[in-house]
């Protein structure tokens, strides 16, 4: 049996776990990389797809009031004066002309200075900072042939307002009344100034987020029920309680329009941050772009009803959730002796369920029952066939990718049609009728499972 131990997680063992094992990787590294910006390998790709889908369908397909929308990444550049975005998307920045770099002026606490990295920026006497100045965080396009003010355009720096311009649309032809949400997947774009912490902080990243209208007087009570609802999220699909709390903003804090956020928190090895986002906006989104573009976005009901829905809104970054399963799922441990690097994962999350594995790949009787056990298993689930080295490094290989079971076809095999499968996470085997393995894992992936870790 393992031996338990808590091992602190950092931010370097997730990102060497990422690269070694095709996860993530830095964007454009051949020419030295880009800042802040990665690229997602084969792992990466279906573990993203596994948490997009998962949220889809508690979304939309397990509610009947929820519909699904996906709006163009550039949008009339209205739409973001309407929003406040291009007056308002700022940042305050300073740079330092001693050692020559740039930091937020409103979270100089969370930076290293360039020449003492101990210290804060301006809290040594070689610091000198410039004046605070506000730095617009949209990135600007051109869209046209002539590149003059008229064709200026913007990459959306989130995907809400893409769902409130079309409001209508949805309010009338998806035959919908408040409360009643639209939920958005896709692409933001955000010039920071100081991004970094691997994928928490990116220019590039891709959200989640979803409007839920709802009549003026039930704003309150929706925001609560969103707030409990995301949490719940989360730990049914595994993330430790103990790595997971609300904060509500204070008055300070909140954006004017809003009358409450509430941020539900990871504590990711840099500390507690914010994972996701609940908000109530409101009715300013509507009322604003019904002030700019003279088309009217409110709810007419057959009695002859009227009002501006007020909006409360869930968004939140797959990169961060990611980042989050990653660091809540990464342990080492010691197994007879050897050092175990495991990755435990939810199963609905992790990129690859199960791994068929013959003992002896050298064995023709062993490698064709394998082969014919894994073509079985892949038209229903993700799997991998692997019958390269040793079979003790193969399981290591699984381990580190978060694959929950392991199948091996041996010599009992041969003899009375079984095989051995493994847990990844008690590292426990039985024996099943090869011809039982699908029935099995298709069971297997619906059980409730919890996190080892858990205590």
């Amino acid at each position: 049996m393992p031996e338990a131990a808590e091992t602190p997680v950092t931010m370097d063992k997730i990102v060497s776990l990422c690269r070694r094992r095709g996860f993530v990787f830095p964007s454009s590294e051949i020419y030295g990389g880009l800042g802040s910006t990665y690229d997602y390998g084969h792992y990466g790709v279906l573990t993203k797809a596994n948490i997009r889908s998962l949220w889809l369908r508690s979304m939309v397909q397990e509610r009947d009031d929820i519909v699904a929308l996906d709006s163009a990444v550039i949008l009339n550049p209205r739409v973001w004066e309407a929003s406040g975005h291009v007056s308002g998307f700022s940042d305050p920045l300073v740079d330092c002309r001693t050692c020559k770099l740039r930091f937020r002026a409103d979270k100089l606490e969370d930076a290293s200075c360039g020449r003492k990295p101990s210290r804060h920026p301006g809290e040594t006497p070689d610091c000198d900072l410039t004046e605070p100045r506000q730095f617009n965080l949209m990135f600007k396009t051109q869209v046209g042939a002539m590149e003059d003010a008229s064709s200026v355009a913007y990459l959306r720096p989130e995907t809400a307002q893409g769902i409130f311009v079309n409001f209508k649309n949805v309010l009338q032809l998806a035959r919908r009344k408040p409360p009643f949400g639209i939920a958005q997947v896709g692409k933001s774009f955000r010039n920071e100034i100081t991004p970094g912490n691997f994928l928490f902080r990116m220019r590039e990243f891709e959200q989640m987020e979803m409007e839920f209208f709802v009549p003026p007087d039930q704003a309150e009570r929706w925001y609560r029920y969103w707030i409990e609802e995301r949490l719940n999220w989360y730990l049914d699909l595994g993330l430790r309680e103990s790595n997971l709390r609300v904060r509500e903003h204070t008055p300070e804090e909140r954006s004017h329009y809003s009358s409450g956020t509430s941020d539900i928190e990871y504590r990711y090895p840099i500390g507690w941050q914010e994972l996701e986002g609940v908000a109530n906006r409101g009715d300013f989104d509507l009322t604003q772009h019904t002030l700019h573009s003279g088309t009217k976005l409110e709810y007419v009901g057959p009695d002859g009803e009227r009002y501006t829905p007020h909006v409360i809104e869930p968004a939140v970054s797959i990169d961060r959730i990611l980042l989050a399963f990653l660091c809540d799922g990464y342990d080492e441990e010691v197994v007879g002796e050897r050092e175990r690097t495991v990755l435990r994962l939810h199963p609905k999350i992790a990129p690859v369920k199960a791994a068929v594995l013959p003992l002896i790949p050298r064995n023709e009787e062993m490698a064709s029952r394998a082969r014919n056990l894994f073509e079985e298993l892949r038209r229903h689930h993700v799997v991998e066939h692997d019958d390269s080295g040793q079979i003790g490094r193969r399981y290591r290989r699984q381990d580190e990718i978060g694959t929950p079971w392991a199948f091996t076809i041996d010599e009992q095999t041969l003899e009375d049609d079984t095989v051995t499968v493994r847990d990844r996470d008690t590292l426990a085997q039985e024996r099943l009728p090869i011809s039982g393995v699908r029935a099995w894992l298709d069971e297997a992936l619906e059980r409730p499972w919890r996190s080892p870790k858990a205590g």
